[in-house]
């Protein structure tokens, strides 16, 4: 299993973080809900690297 961690510090980091986390998910199609719009296989190859699917439990 491989395991990232991502750490901001600052403004300057929150800036950088958030800037990072819009491209990452703009490259593998995602909106800002969360939600896959992409047009291309390649952009969901290796999307769990990043990213995990959850279920909402109400």
């Amino acid at each position: 299993m491989r395991e990232i961690v991502h750490l901001q510090a600052g403004q300057c980091g929150n800036q950088i973080g958030s800037a990072f986390w819009h491209t990452i998910s703009g490259e593998h199609g995602l909106d800002s809900s969360g939600m896959y719009n992409g047009t291309s296989e390649l952009q969901l190859a290796r999307m769990n690297v990043y990213f995990n699917e959850v279920r909402d439990i109400v």
